[in-house]
């Protein structure tokens, strides 16, 4: 199962060529598997409460082709590996059909001291409602 939610493109996140800044990508899959998480029922700021920060440690994008100002997009995001200290979320941004962006990012659980722990086990049973596997890879 994966997880989706719809984005306008606003003018701020094009550059002079009138495409989306291929940085903003990052952004758009923060955006997408921070939604992800609070609809599983874990925002952020309740998981840094619990005492569990999750940053990246790793990110990689592919480009297939640019999105433009006012494009409706679609940012998908779903787990392909929770284990341990470690979480894997993969992330596409479409227009319709279309698949624009796909890629991955690498989060690493840290404590309030931010040293390695491993995640709770509640946390990886409820972020394997997200895990899924697309037929085909576009990484």
């Amino acid at each position: 199962m994966y997880h989706e939610i719809e984005y306008r493109v606003p003018y701020a996140d094009t550059d002079q060529m009138g495409v989306v800044y291929y940085a903003n990508y990052l952004e758009y899959f923060e955006r997408s598997r921070t939604e992800m998480l609070r609809s599983a029922g874990l925002p952020y700021s309740e998981l840094e409460k619990r005492g569990l920060f999750l940053p990246v440690s790793e990110a990689y994008c592919k480009y297939h082709a640019p999105a433009r100002y006012d494009d409706l997009l679609t940012f998908r995001s779903w787990v392909k590996e929770v284990r341990g200290v470690r979480m894997v979320i993969a992330s596409e941004v479409r227009r319709g059909d279309e698949l624009l962006v796909s890629g991955h990012v690498v989060l690493v659980s840290v404590n309030g001291d931010r040293k390695v722990t491993r995640m709770p086990g509640d946390f990886i049973d409820t972020c394997r409602q997200f895990s899924f596997e697309p037929e085909s890879k576009n990484e």
